[in-house]
């Protein structure tokens, strides 16, 4: 089942060209209940303006699960090391969905980046359990574009840590839906490609990651879930500020990013300027 929030926030799943409405004020009350019966009324999918599907109560943010990620940033001797286990919260006010535009913000970075990655969403609360325990947390994935301001990111890395240079609005495109696990048989055997412009710069599969989901949600359980939660995964190698020639591959206004991840779909952002994100 595919599950969207769309128009003025209301919550539906899809069936065939349809969206059919679900009896909730928000998607993640839905995932609080346990679900959510049908109120009668249906819309076509193509009418329908998609948001993004959740607004969690927290993000969970991993990076360098994929070992190949960190070994791209060796060969331009990226500043600091990109570590198994590095977590952060994201800021979700960020958050925007399939065909929502990020804003560059000129005034800040020279340098935006994109990051395919696969994203969890947790179905119910809990802390405290084992790997062996952790996918009866999982209600569905979801694709997310860590988009990255490198320039920021290098500054903020010499005390070790980074937040902000992910988390300045509209840096975190999420959608276009939910797609609940009886679709997804195995999370870590899907295809995951991101392209701008129509020209792929990052192509890797989910099951290069170093530790599996059940790993991740397990290591992070103690921090305690909600039911909506958000856990991502990591993104794959093909990042522009890893590559030789970063200033040529770096997002400008103007740019198309379609990142697409097997049996869950494509999200695709436009990349515009700031005046024209805010013509105020």
């Amino acid at each position: 089942m595919k599950l969207v929030t769309y128009d003025d926030g209301k919550v539906g799943r899809i069936e065939a060209d349809e969206i059919v409405r679900l009896n909730v004020p928000d998607m993640r009350t839905y995932f609080e209940r346990g679900g959510a019966d049908d109120v009668g009324e249906r819309t076509p999918l193509a009418d329908a303006r998609l948001r993004a599907p959740i607004v969690p109560k927290k993000f969970f943010h991993t990076a360098g699960n994929f070992r190949e990620h960190e070994e791209e940033s060796k060969r331009v001797n990226w500043s600091h090391e990109i570590a198994p286990w590095i977590m952060f919260f994201q800021n979700v006010d960020a958050i925007i969905g399939t065909d929502d535009p990020v804003i560059y913000p000129e005034h800040l970075t020279n340098e935006l980046d994109y990051e395919l990655e696969l994203a969890v969403i947790i179905g119910k609360s809990g802390k405290w359990f084992g790997p062996e325990e952790a996918m009866d947390y999982v209600a569905g994935y979801v694709i997310f574009n860590d988009i990255t301001a490198r320039d920021i990111q290098r500054q903020e890395m010499k005390s070790g840590v980074f937040s902000f240079c992910k988390a300045i609005d509209t840096f975190c495109p999420l959608g276009p839906w939910i797609v609940t696990p009886d679709e997804v048989p195995d999370p870590h055997d899907l295809a995951m490609t991101l392209r701008v412009n129509g020209e792929t710069r990052q192509t890797s599969h989910s099951g290069r990651m170093s530790t599996t989901i059940p790993e991740i949600l397990s290591h992070y359980s103690p921090l305690g879930y909600s039911a909506g939660d958000v856990l991502s995964t990591g993104t794959v190698s093909g990042v522009a500020g890893f590559s030789e020639d970063a200033a040529s591959l770096y997002l400008r206004p103007g740019d198309v990013m379609e990142a697409e991840i097997e049996r869950i779909g494509v999200l695709r952002n436009p990349v515009i300027s700031w005046a024209e994100g805010h013509p105020e």
